[in-house]
């Protein structure tokens, strides 16, 4: 199941229409904004639907219009949560206040949750029935059913008037009075019922500014981050830093920063080369040994020699060391 789902996973660029339409086509809800569901009802019946008996539904309020109110639907979501073992953390401080951005990507992670769950499919779920047991059901449901009365005849007002433009455009065809005078006219209704899509069309570019806004802050602090550690004094002088602080710190977007980079770390290593310790101690071991050889080959010489010297020699050594003053020779 997705319980954790990351910022750039796909769930989180599903549009403002498809979520309503999903609310709507499992909650039988018409919610003209993602905010109207701020209070936290609709996603404990979402939570309900795909999970039969699991949430409380008499403790849910769908009436909720305090935050007070509100942050009770949440606790009784936050429950069912930790029965289920989901790690998903509700911002109840940023949802109770209605904002755009913060309910759109709450409810795209909860798209995203029940789709995981039975791959999305409802099986013998009654909604209005379920909803029934909540306290403000009625009126959700009449609010409901009035959005649709209101959605039909929209509709209808909107047929009727494309009706009566085509009628207009044939009589100033039929009557041949050129068809600039009565364009605005005709074009009025147009304009009209386009309103509605242009102000869709609006939010929808708003949000993604918000989401763009939102992931530009993310990386820049992860940047800002690198560079305060790349300036601690312990580190600053090493090559990596120096490479690191030169991608940083390039106002040119192309390949020879990085390149330049991967530069200075080889000519650093190449210039200072460090012996490993172990080296050193099998280095030295070589000296030691062939220090001792030559001390034991001296007194191999010298017990020799004065093996070989006849008692002439040795009593003329004696005397030049008597001559020379020694006072280890005295008569």
């Amino acid at each position: 199941m997705a319980t954790k789902i990351g910022m750039m996973d796909s769930a989180y660029f599903v549009g403002r229409s498809e979520i309503l339409a999903w609310i709507k086509s499992t909650l039988q809800l018409n919610l003209s904004k993602v905010e109207e569901a701020a209070s936290g009802a609709i996603q404990c019946q979402l939570m309900d639907a795909v999970h039969p008996g699991v949430v409380p539904m008499h403790k849910v309020n769908f009436d909720a219009k305090t935050e007070y109110e509100m942050i009770q639907n949440y606790k009784v979501l936050q429950d069912v949560f930790n029965k289920l073992k989901i790690t998903k953390h509700i911002e109840v401080n940023k949802l109770v206040k209605g904002r755009p951005l913060d309910n759109l990507e709450f409810m795209q992670w909860m798209k995203k949750y029940c789709d995981s769950v039975n791959g999305g499919l409802l099986y013998n779920y009654n909604p209005l029935e379920r909803r029934e047991a909540c306290k403000g059901s009625k009126e959700a449901s009449k609010r409901s059913a009035t959005t649709q009365a209101l959605t039909r005849t929209s509709a209808a007002t909107k047929t009727q008037s494309s009706h009566n433009s085509r009628r207009n455009d044939e009589s100033v065809v039929n009557s041949g009075n050129p068809p600039k005078n009565t364009r605005p006219a005709s074009n009025g209704a147009p304009a009209f019922i386009g309103g509605p899509v242009y102000n869709e069309q609006i939010t929808e570019l708003k949000l993604s500014v918000d989401s763009l806004e939102k992931e530009r802050d993310f990386y820049f602090a992860k940047l800002r981050d690198i560079e305060i550690l790349c300036q601690c004094p312990e580190i600053e002088h090493l090559p990596i830093v120096g490479a690191i602080q030169r991608i940083l710190y390039a106002t040119d977007n192309n390949g020879s920063v990085v390149a330049e980079a991967e530069a200075m770390i080889c000519q650093q290593q190449s210039h200072s080369k460090p012996l490993s310790p172990v080296l050193e101690v099998e280095e030295e071991k070589p000296k030691l040994e062939t220090q001792k050889r030559k001390d034991i080959f001296t007194l191999e010489v010298d017990s020799a020699a004065s093996l070989t010297l006849s008692p002439r020699h040795r009593i003329s050594d004696a005397s030049d060391v008597h001559c020379s003053g020694s006072p280890l020779i005295g008569y």
